[in-house]
C-alpha cells in the first residue's frame, strides 16, 4: 500500500528530541529518513538511561529507551562532519533529498558548507528546517535552548504548580515535543508549497516561539487583562469546577464544561441548591467565586469512592475520569483498542514495543517497519544504494574513519 510520503527523502542532522520527533513523524508517514550521527558517539540520547533496551548484538552498548521513543523507521549513517570527505557525503545526500532537518546553533553548519544558503545551491528544491532555542535572529539567537529552561523562560512554569508552591515543569519535555509537531507541520506545508513555487525554502523554528504560541488561553488571558495568571495547581483559569478532587479512596478529574453539566453534577452530589444559587449558577460566577465553591465540592467528593463517582457521573454525561498511572494507561481498554502500543522489529528481527502515532490515515496508513537503528547500521547500504558509491570509495571512507 502506498504511503502518504512515498518517495520523499529526508536527511536528518538533528539529535535529542525536537528534530527527531519531527523526522520520526515523517518516517511514520512513509518518508525515507536518513539519520546522520557522529561516529562512535551518535545521538546523545542513545545513552540517556537507564532504562535501556538491549541491542540485538554485543557490537554496541545498550541503547536508551529515550532514544527508542523517537527514532523508529529511520536509517542511521555515522559520518564525521568535521572532515571534508564527510561533508561531501552529506552534500551528496542533500543533493538527492527533499528535506533537511537540523538543530545546530545558529550558523553552526556554515563552516561545513551545510547551511541553507550553501545547500540550496546544490538543491534549490530543498526544504530546510532549522530548529533552535531562540530562532535565527534576535538578541538571544546565539544562545542554546533546552526544554526545561524554555518552559521557564517561556512562561509555562509560571502557570504550572500549586498556588503556594514552586513553579513546576511539565513531566515530559513538552516544548521539544510541540516543537517537533510544529516543525513537521511546517515541513509538510513547505512540500505542498513546492508544487506551485517549484522551490524549496528555509523554515525557522524556535523553542521559545513555540512555547509562547502554545500558552494558548493563558497567553490570551494575559493580553486581555495585563495580569499575570496565577498557578492553580490542577485547577483551570477559565472553568470551574475543572480539576482533580480527592475521593474516599483516591482522586478523579472533574471536567465540567458548561452550566448544564454542573447542574447534573449537583444532582448526583445531592446539592442541587448550589447549582441554583446566583453565585454559582453560571461558569462566570463559579470562576469569580471559586474559593468559596471548591471547598464545598471537595467535601462532597470525599464521601464516596472514585469508582462510585465515575459510574454515577458518566451515567448523566458529566465529563470525569481517573488519574491513571502509566501501567493503568497502557492497560486501558480504549488505549488497547486504539492500538497505541505496536510491535516493531529490531535489527535481529526481535519484536519490541513502541508507542504508536495518534495519526490514523484511512487510505495511506502509517507504517511501523523497524525499531530505532544501531549507530551507523545503514552506512554501507546508504553509500552503495542511494549514493551509488563504488566499493573502492566506500572502503576508503571506512578506512579513514570518515564513516563508520
Amino acid at each position: 500500500m502506498t504511503s502518504a510520503l512515498e518517495n520523499i527523502k529526508v536527511v536528518d542532522l538533528s539529535r535529542i528530541l525536537a528534530g527527531p520527533w519531527a523526522s520520526q513523524m515523517l518516517a511514520d508517514m512513509g518518508a525515507e529518513v536518513i539519520k546522520v550521527e557522529r561516529p562512535k558517539k551518535g545521538d546523545d540520547t542513545r545513552f540517556w538511561g537507564p532504562p535501556f533496551i538491549q541491542p540485538a548484538t554485543n557490537e554496541q552498548p545498550p541503547q536508551a529507551a529515550y532514544f527508542h521513543c523517537v527514532n523508529r523507521n529511520k536509517q542511521s549513517i555515522a559520518i564525521d562532519i568535521t572532515q571534508a570527505e564527510g561533508q561531501q557525503v552529506i552534500k551528496d545526500l542533500i543533493a538527492q533529498a527533499d528535506v533537511v532537518i537540523e538543530n545546530y546553533r545558529v550558523g553552526g553548519l556554515a563552516k561545513y558548507g551545510l547551511d541553507y544558503d550553501s545547500v540550496k545551491k546544490l538543491n534549490p528544491r530543498i526544504v530546510y528546517c532549522s530548529i533552535t532555542g531562540f530562532g535565527q535572529s534576535g538578541p538571544s539567537a546565539h544562545k542554546a535552548g533546552y526544554d526545561a529552561m524554555i518552559q521557564g523562560e517561556g512562561g509555562l512554569m509560571s502557570v504550572t504548580g500549586e498556588p503556594d508552591g514552586l513553579p513546576m515543569k511539565v513531566g515530559v519535555a513538552l516544548v521539544d515535543v510541540m516543537t517537533g509537531l510544529y516543525s513537521c507541520n511546517a515541513i509538510l506545508a513547505a512540500l505542498m508549497a513546492r508544487h506551485h513555487t517549484l522551490q524549496g525554502q528555509h523554515i525557522d523554528i524556535a523553542l521559545l516561539d513555540v512555547q509562547v504560541a502554545t500558552l494558548a488561553n493563558q497567553g490570551m488571558n494575559y493580553l486581555a487583562t495585563g495580569e499575570n495568571p496565577k498557578r492553580l495547581g490542577n485547577g483551570h483559569p477559565n472553568i470551574v469546577p475543572y480539576q482533580t478532587f480527592a475521593t474516599q479512596d483516591g482522586s478523579i478529574i472533574l471536567a465540567v464544561g458548561n452550566d448544564s453539566q454542573f447542574a447534573k453534577f449537583c444532582q448526583i452530589a445531592q446539592c442541587e441548591e448550589i447549582a441554583k444559587a446566583p453565585e454559582f449558577a453560571t461558569n462566570e460566577q463559579r470562576v469569580i467565586n471559586r474559593d468559596k465553591l471548591l471547598p464545598v465540592l471537595a467535601t462532597k467528593l470525599a464521601t464516596y469512592t472514585s469508582q462510585w463517582w465515575l459510574e454515577q457521573l458518566e451515567s448523566v454525561a458529566v465529563p470525569c475520569g481517573p488519574v491513571n498511572t502509566l501501567e493503568q494507561v497502557f492497560n486501558h481498554p480504549q488505549v488497547k483498542h486504539r492500538e497505541m502500543v505496536r510491535k516493531v522489529p529490531n535489527q535481529a528481527g526481535q519484536l519490541i514495543d513502541t508507542v504508536a502515532s495518534p495519526i490514523n490515515l484511512s487510505a495511506t496508513p502509517l507504517k511501523y517497519s523497524s525499531a530505532s537503528p544501531n549507530l551507523g547500521q545503514h552506512s554501507r547500504e546508504v553509500l552503495a544504494k542511494i549514493l551509488a558509491y563504488s566499493d573502492e570509495r566506500i572502503n576508503e571512507l571506512f578506512g579513514n574513519d570518515t564513516v563508520s
